[in-house]
């Protein structure tokens, strides 16, 4: 083991959570989880349950970059601690005190706590005696791509992909993103879409595809959150660009960029492709695509703007000039064709009900029967009472005495993933957690193990982050604790658990929705995932 700076060994977070008093390891804590957890465990937590779940529920790295957290830590530090400490930070910490710190201040305390980054160790090379492509498609993915080809070509150039959930939509449209930058050298292929987990699925699935099916350097641009390349030095290569990242570059900054960018792009694809006739999405798209050149290609497992309106339905295909690619398969029904050879896994779906959580007034209930979906209020204090929480934990230990080795849950919010995943460690079940708030480093490791072959059963909870861009073929069961109206949404939570054997998944898969019978329109969606073909048709 190397040897730290400074001939001191540090302290690690859990040595250093485990020495605490109750009274104090419980100012760490989040008032309102706190009261959740003594529920949980009958009156008040305490003694080894209280220091499993902060384990999990503290988080070292946001304490040590604010003052006050360092406050609180640099004040219960042993006394024996803190003479190391203070060599390796290079000042005096007084009692009471923590004063501003420079970045290079804060990089040595949290390495005094053990929060290095990880080095990730590369995967062995694989052997070479085969001749199978590194990204290949199945006969009904590479017929698809065929199809495309003159869409593209050829007239208004405009064309949908509609690929079910789970059959690979990204990768099949990565093959026509490498067929046009081959086709058009140099050119620029823009993807669209709403999100950073579909943004960095796409470059990361790009970075893939083009490894091994690309024929010269290309440069990569990513413009979402405070992301914002150079464009005028792309003129090679592939851009991803979120939408609201994009209407507000045209709004505030630069409402050229895109008409500019359009005399180097000859394709653009919009993923989520039903919203694309959003006026602000339409802008965006119709000034890329300006060049009579330039081919739109739209992906989506729902292609319908709404499942009343007709005509904005009508509208959708007219945006697309009325080309829409699907599948071709034996028999009528897609669905079943997959799920019969092997390309999804068999779901078995079934509904848990909770106690009622919450009383809904008769203002509240007309607000979730107007809207589209739950507005976030109602969500957060649901999935934060005793009796949801209690259910999906329920479900939860269901699903692993059953069996199952790895189970994706859906929270509804940032803290109610958080909690979950505390709870379940406490009670001995291994568990990670994963939210739009995570360490990138911490949530590779979290995917990574989740992902890998060890036979311990494994929990991975995550809010906002796996609902699209992830694959986990290896997940055989998925709780759906996120309350929600949209099938689009619901279709997309169980799509990460449907890859069947022949795509490294399962062979069946088990959905267990949990419902809170106080909440109106949240558990009639279940059903929805075997009947997309009525739309299709």
């Amino acid at each position: 083991m190397a040897v730290a700076p400074h001939g001191g060994p540090g302290l690690a977070v859990a040595r250093f959570l485990d020495s605490l008093p109750d009274r104090e390891l419980r100012r760490f804590l989040d008032p309102g989880v706190l009261s959740v957890l003594d529920a949980i465990f009958g009156g008040r937590i305490d003694g080894e349950d209280l220091r499993r779940v902060s384990r999990t529920l503290v988080d070292f790295d946001v304490l040590l970059g604010e003052r006050e957290g360092r406050r609180l830590v640099l004040n219960l530090i042993p006394e024996q601690k803190r003479a190391e400490l203070e060599a390796r930070v290079g000042r005096a910490i007084a009692a009471g005190g923590a004063s501003e710190w420079t970045e290079s201040e804060v990089r040595r305390l949290r390495d005094f706590f053990g929060l290095v980054e990880e080095r990730i160790v590369p995967p062995a090379v694989p052997p070479t005696d085969t001749i199978t492509p590194a990204y290949s498609l199945f006969d009904h993915q590479r017929n698809a791509v065929r199809r495309l080809a003159p869409l593209l070509a050829e007239d208004e150039r405009r064309a949908v992909l509609h690929l079910p959930t789970g059959v690979g939509k990204t990768r099949t449209a990565m093959h026509v993103v490498a067929d046009s930058l081959r086709a058009h050298e140099p050119s620029v292929v823009v993807w669209l879409a709403s999100g950073r987990e579909l943004l960095e699925q796409a470059v990361v699935a790009f970075k893939e595809a083009w490894t091994h099916l690309g024929t010269r350097p290309l440069r990569i641009g990513t413009m979402w959150g405070d992301r914002m390349p150079d464009l005028a030095r792309l003129s090679d290569g592939f851009l991803a660009v979120g939408l609201a990242k994009g209407w507000a570059v045209i709004s505030r900054t630069d409402p050229d960029w895109a008409l500019r960018l359009s005399r180097r792009v000859r394709l653009v694809v919009f993923d989520e492709a039903h919203q694309s006739i959003a006026s602000t999405y339409r802008r965006i798209t119709e000034e890329l695509t300006l060049d009579y050149r330039c081919a739109l290609l739209g992906l989506t497992a729902t292609p319908g703007r709404t499942w009343a309106d007709i005509d904005k339905d009508g509208e959708l295909a007219e945006f697309f000039a009325g080309n829409k690619v699907t599948l071709e398969v034996p028999g009528e029904n897609p669905i079943a064709y997959l799920i019969d050879n092997g390309f999804l896994a068999r779901p078995n779906f079934r509904t848990l009900l909770s106690r009622p959580g919450l009383a809904f007034g008769e203002r509240e209930l007309a607000r979730i029967a107007r809207g589209l979906d739950i507005p976030e209020e109602i969500v957060t204090a649901l999935s934060m009472s005793e009796q949801y929480v209690t259910a999906v934990l329920g479900a939860v230990k269901e699903l692993v005495d059953a069996g199952h080795r790895r189970v994706l849950v859906f929270a509804a919010t940032v803290q109610h993933a958080r909690t979950l995943s505390a709870i379940l460690i406490a009670r001995g079940v291994r568990s990670n957690v994963v939210t739009g708030l995570t360490p990138v480093r911490a949530r590779e490791h979290a995917i990574r193990t989740f992902k890998s072959d060890d036979e311990v059963p494994m929990v991975l909870v995550n809010y906002g982050v796996l609902t699209t861009g992830f694959d986990a073929p290896k997940a055989s069961a998925v709780v759906i604790a996120r309350p929600t109206r949209s099938l689009v949404l619901f279709s997309q939570m169980v799509g990460r658990a449907i890859r069947g054997p022949k795509a490294g998944g399962t062979e069946t898969c088990e959905v267990v929705t949990v419902v809170d019978p106080s909440l109106p329109g949240f558990g009639d969606v279940a059903a929805a995932f075997l009947n997309w073909e009525d739309v299709w048709q």
